[in-house]
């Protein structure tokens, strides 16, 4: 009788601590060449020991509420996730032109792109809960062109994955600095990449020694993983529920091997 009592105790006390359980998140200040960003960060207080770190790189509009709604997500499933910031603290828009704007400041400099997009990366790996050792990256739309700029650059990423990003073939001398595996989910019929854009860009993954693949989603435009694409007044963009499910499926899948520490 005593033994189900305590068993009974048992079950209990687990119970509460599971049910305290939950994502923190909090925003991050640094800065990068003199400016001002601020990130967000996202973990899940129940997990014991260090957890993969995943850094999440927003769309061209910026930091804002979609790309924090995904380092939340991925907190969920046990990550540490940090939504970093590649334009500067608040600098988010729902303007194409004011965007476009902002992005062309950032990546009309490979160099400059490359390295605001480390200084984020270093400030997710310096946080306590991560395991250094296995990190990853995904990107959306700007945010997937700048996962495959941080996996050219050499990063010590064990893989990325790009949503509806720009296509970026890598040199020669990038691909033999390249450390991640790759993922890119393509919407089909994107018209922001162009079938001669893929056929580059597939031609000079292929003459590479990097570790790729490509999932293409049928009937599928730019921004598909966003539910507000279909907003924006752009028709290039449209919002897909299969191919975003689909989408993060894959990703789950793609982190459960690269991430396994095996």
């Amino acid at each position: 009788m005593k033994i189900k009592l305590l068993l009974i105790i048992l079950i209990l006390f687990l119970s509460a601590g599971s049910a305290l359980a939950k994502v923190v998140s909090r925003p991050l200040s640094y800065t990068h060449d003199g400016v001002a960003l601020e990130g967000y960060l996202a973990y899940d207080d129940a997990v014991s020991g260090k957890a993969p770190g995943i850094l999440v790189v927003h769309e061209w509009w910026g930091l804002n509420d979609y790309a924090r709604g995904r380092a939340e997500k991925l907190a969920q499933m046990g990550y540490v996730a940090f939504a970093l910031d590649m334009y500067g603290k608040g600098k988010s828009t729902e303007h194409p032109d004011q965007a476009a704007a902002w992005m062309k400041e950032v990546n009309s400099n490979m160099d400059a792109w490359l390295k605001r997009a480390t200084a984020g990366l270093d400030v997710l790996k310096k946080q306590p809960q991560v395991d250094t050792g296995r990190i990853a990256a995904i990107g959306y739309c700007f945010g997937g062109a700048t996962v495959q700029v941080l996996a050219y650059g050499g990063a010590d990423l064990k893989g990325v994955v790009s949503f509806h990003g720009s296509l970026i073939p890598p040199s020669a001398k990038q691909a033999g600095m390249t450390r991640a595996k790759i993922l890119i989910c393509h919407g089909a019929t994107d018209p922001m990449n162009t079938p001669e854009a893929m056929t580059t860009y597939v031609n000079a993954m292929n003459a590479s020694s990097i570790d790729w693949q490509m999932i293409a989603y049928g009937g599928t435009r730019h921004s598909f993983t966003n539910p507000d694409a279909d907003k924006r007044g752009m028709a290039a963009l449209a919002y897909s529920p299969s191919a975003d499910r689909r989408s993060w499926q894959h990703m789950t899948y793609f982190f459960d091997e690269v991430l396994s520490g095996m």
